[in-house]
């Protein structure tokens, strides 16, 4: 990436800024300005080029990741990979924009996830329930610490839909990756109620009330995102 002649650019929110990054890298990556290959420049390069937070770097790096496009590799950074992914069905996170586009995604969940929990409650063994366990206790330490818990969300799904034994649930999970969660977060203590209740309905493997837990959880998710751009877009017809 040629950062020499690049300046710090003024940014909006941070969900916007986290897309404005993924939307710029993913076009240099297709343009071929990121070859193939290529390692991507250091988080702290980026931050300085684009003028955005850490986090920001790392919400955006993860959407690329999730598209396909840049694998991490622990310990040595993040490259762009030499061919982009084989799949049938992908969603883009740089299309996932408009209010309208994240409900349209807690609905394919709905559909798609409240099966998986009854399924898991059915089929998980003991050490499925110990990952799903463990994935909602870093939700929880992310809350604490007020850190950005997009990721321990996502792998808590994805634990789930892992103990319901059809790794075509795991897939379509991992192709939409973690542009799924939504990244606005309201009133946390209902969101651990509601992923607790997923859980023991899980542990006691009562498939039915997993299913009404992960229905409730979802749709609530909704009409807290709802809710929440509806605020954001009175406070800023009258900020």
């Amino acid at each position: 990436m040629d950062t020499q002649n690049a300046q710090p650019r003024a940014r909006r929110k941070h969900r916007s800024l986290a897309q404005e990054l993924v939307a710029d890298l993913s076009q240099r990556i297709r343009d071929g300005l990121i070859k193939r290959g290529e390692k991507l420049p250091t988080e702290s390069a980026i931050m300085e080029e684009q003028g955005v937070s850490r986090t920001v770097v790392r919400e955006a790096l993860s959407r690329l990741q999730a598209a396909g496009l840049v694998e991490t590799r622990h310990g040595i950074g993040t490259f762009v990979l030499d061919t982009p992914s084989v799949s049938g069905f992908r969603i883009d996170p740089a299309t996932i924009v408009t209010l309208r586009d994240v409900l349209a995604i807690l609905e394919l969940r709905i559909s798609l996830e409240v099966e998986s929990a009854g399924m898991a409650a059915q089929r998980r063994n003991d050490a499925q329930l110990k990952a799903i366990r463990e994935a909602l206790d870093a939700i929880n330490e992310s809350a604490m610490h007020a850190s950005d818990a997009v990721s321990s969300d996502f792998h808590f799904h994805l634990r789930i839909a892992e103990a319901t034994g059809n790794r075509y649930f795991t897939d379509i999970l991992s192709h939409l990756g973690t542009s799924i969660i939504p990244r606005t977060r309201v009133n946390s203590a209902s969101l651990a109620r509601e992923h607790e209740q997923i859980f023991e309905a899980i542990a006691r493997q009562d498939a039915e009330a997993a299913r009404a837990a992960m229905r409730l959880h979802l749709t609530n998710s909704r009409e807290r995102l709802r809710q929440a751009h509806e605020a954001a877009e009175a406070e800023a017809l009258h900020g």
